[in-house]
């Protein structure tokens, strides 16, 4: 298990490497590793583990009984995801996550918090808060996104939330084509016909998941 990455990590800010050391073995901390595709959740699932990215990268999907998929949100190497799940109790989740690629997870059993002392405890969930708060101002960016009724509003105005955060015109996504189209909530075919648009008319320029803003 690689501790200096969960070292890094927002959730344990604040702690050594002895004191993470110390809440792993508390909170049962145990490693797995999934092939790209891999269901590592699905709808409906009771968990009580908070999920840490080790390698590779997740996405959070939507999936209904007719086949159709919105990505809510993809969880890179550093990040974690199910924090809301694994905090209640019996709460089926709603949501699947699957691996983006090649991934390794490190789950964290949240049943085990009542074992850690009470100033480690505190600093945990203080930490966890933050990292829920992120995860609810990035969730709610997506609605932004979804918003606008033509497929060209859905498209600038993620890339312009991208380019903000990323301060430059020119940037790369974390998206394929299909991923972007699932994201937005649009068809693939209208998503590239669009994004081809966009260039003759001197928009963007784009290769893959390479954009400039123009």
């Amino acid at each position: 298990m690689d501790i200096s990455v969960l070292s890094g990590s927002a959730l344990f800010n604040g702690f050594d490497e002895t004191e993470v050391n110390n809440l792993l073995g508390s909170l049962n901390a145990r490693e797995k590793r999934f092939r790209k595709g891999a269901m590592i959740f699905h709808s409906g699932d009771v968990i009580s583990t908070l999920c840490f990215v080790i390698t590779g990268s997740v996405t959070i999907e939507s999936n209904d009984m007719w086949g159709n998929r919105t990505i809510l949100n993809l969880v890179s190497k550093g990040q974690f995801f199910a924090e809301s799940y694994a905090l209640l109790p019996d709460e089926p989740m709603l949501v699947d996550v699957c691996a983006n690629e090649d991934c390794t997870i490190v789950y964290l059993d949240m049943k085990s918090l009542g074992g850690i002392d009470d100033n480690s405890r505190a600093r945990l969930l203080a930490n966890l808060l933050m990292i829920t708060t992120r995860k609810n101002l990035h969730l709610s960016s997506r609605s932004f996104h979804t918003a606008p009724r033509q497929v060209r509003g859905r498209i600038m105005a993620y890339l312009n939330t991208v380019s903000v955060q990323k301060n430059s015109r020119e940037f790369d996504i974390p998206f394929d084509r299909q991923q972007l189209a699932d994201y937005l909530n649009v068809e693939r075919s209208v998503l590239s016909n669009e994004l081809s648009k966009m260039q003759k008319d001197g928009l963007i320029r784009c290769r893959k998941n390479h954009f400039e803003i123009m």
